[in-house]
């Protein structure tokens, strides 16, 4: 069975390495439009990342592809309707990055709210003397509403509730075991939260699902932190709704475009920016090449695929 790889893994390992087997990396051959008309038709494997995913263009170049194995949660930018109709399985690793991604979230959020992101440099540069720190806000007792509400939202629920916020959520439909407020309209949560977490997945349906409307709702003071995708938010009225004060703060970790950022972020007031490095721990990194390389070694020997999508 011939594997392919789209781009090297964000991992102390790459598939290579456990499988024991040389898997040719798309992104790093000399011209692969040339090896994709040569062997495109051996390959029953890929193995693709969240952030590169597996475009229709080279899913057609793959006419007898089996198995997309996604390094990652998001499949947003995998075209799953050219799979399907391929008859191609679909895995993803999300279970296995959920709670570094909901302690990045956590972390965020704190961050925000106790204003403190620049505590280290202050004392380093010897600003204390001058005065403290102005004084941040605690997490107790403060709304927290989060959209989405699959793994990853209902993860950052439990860490919220476990620093004594009060939680609420938006999903198309209310989880039944929850007795956590659900919210059916997102603007009625923005405008009832404190602080709001995204959670959603991208793609179509999500696209700039946080728009003016939305962060009006959540207002003045008003926080959002984002650690799904950058498509989700309108970073252009993110930046407007900051710069203008009608957003109190805000956290991103992942960015349209990204890792080339709009300009106009930097230079955006109370904005926490990090590199997209939610799942960024070595633990998860792991365990996310190891997911990818046992449905790898399950599909060649006929066994049931972990984290199946589709």
């Amino acid at each position: 069975m011939t594997i392919l790889q789209t781009t090297p893994l964000p991992s102390p390992q790459q598939p290579s390495d456990l499988l024991g087997d040389a898997v040719p990396i798309l992104d790093q051959l000399d011209d692969p439009c040339v090896w994709l008309r040569a062997q495109g038709g051996d390959v029953e494997c890929l193995i693709t990342h969240s952030m590169r995913g597996a475009p229709a263009a080279l899913l057609n170049s793959l006419p007898n592809l089996k198995l997309i194995a996604n390094f990652g949660a998001g499949i947003d930018l995998i075209d799953v309707e050219a799979a399907r109709r391929g008859q191609v399985a679909i895995t993803a690793s999300g279970d296995v990055l959920t709670h570094d991604v909901a302690d990045m979230a956590l972390w965020q959020i704190l961050t925000l709210l106790r204003g403190n992101a620049h505590a280290d440099a202050f004392v380093r540069a010897g600003d204390w003397t001058g005065g403290p720190l102005p004084l941040g806000r605690s997490a107790r007792g403060r709304r927290i509403g989060i959209l989405g509400f699959g793994r990853i939202g209902q993860a950052i629920a439990l860490r919220a509730e476990a620093i004594g916020m009060i939680v609420g959520y938006h999903s198309r439909s209310a989880v039944l075991w929850s007795e956590l407020r659900h919210e059916a309209d997102p603007l009625a949560l923005a405008r009832w939260a404190d602080v709001v977490v995204v959670a959603l997945p991208g793609g179509a349906k999500t696209e700039a699902f946080v728009d003016a409307a939305f962060l009006d709702a959540l207002g003045p003071e008003g926080m959002l932190v984002n650690i799904a995708r950058g498509s989700v938010i309108d970073e252009r009225a993110l930046i407007a709704a900051l710069r203008d004060r009608r957003l109190g703060a805000a956290a991103l970790d992942v960015f349209r475009g990204e890792p080339a950022l709009d300009p106009d972020l930097l230079e955006a007031p109370n904005l926490l920016l990090t590199p997209h490095i939610g799942s960024a721990t070595r633990d998860a990194r792991v365990a996310m090449l190891e997911h990818v390389v046992a449905n790898v070694r399950a599909f060649r020997s006929g066994m049931p695929l972990a984290g199946r999508i589709l």
